[in-house]
């Protein structure tokens, strides 16, 4: 049996294995702006939809936004319903693509060759 070395895992996609959680942004504030506005979110459930992205639990959001845990989760259900998803690892995918698919148009209309 080939054994894998022992490589560190301390730090793996923005989280520490040693117990401390270190803030992952995967959208910028212009994006989040864009995502809002796709989907017509309200300021609440985007800003729960950022939290969520984040990959806070509902019970840590609604500590965290000081409301029930119940009310975190209605506000799911309805960013659920605004982006046809059923998942929180669904709905983060979504607004990636969508992010990702509008700044590559950009990109190319506004792309200019440079002539040597």
């Amino acid at each position: 049996m080939n054994k894998s070395p022992n490589l560190p895992i301390e730090n793996v996609a923005g989280y520490d294995f040693r117990g401390r959680d270190q803030e992952i942004i995967l959208l910028n504030t212009k994006e989040w702006s864009y995502v809002k506005k796709r989907y017509n979110l309200t300021p609440r459930e985007c800003q729960i939809a950022e939290l969520i992205c984040q990959g806070l639990h509902n019970g840590k959001i609604a500590k965290d936004l000081r409301i029930s845990p119940g009310t975190v989760k209605t506000h799911t259900r309805n960013i659920y319903r605004k982006t046809r998803v059923k998942s929180k690892i669904a709905m983060l995918l979504r607004f990636v693509t969508d992010v990702r698919a509008i700044s590559s148009q950009y990109d190319q209309t506004h792309f200019t060759k440079i002539s040597d």
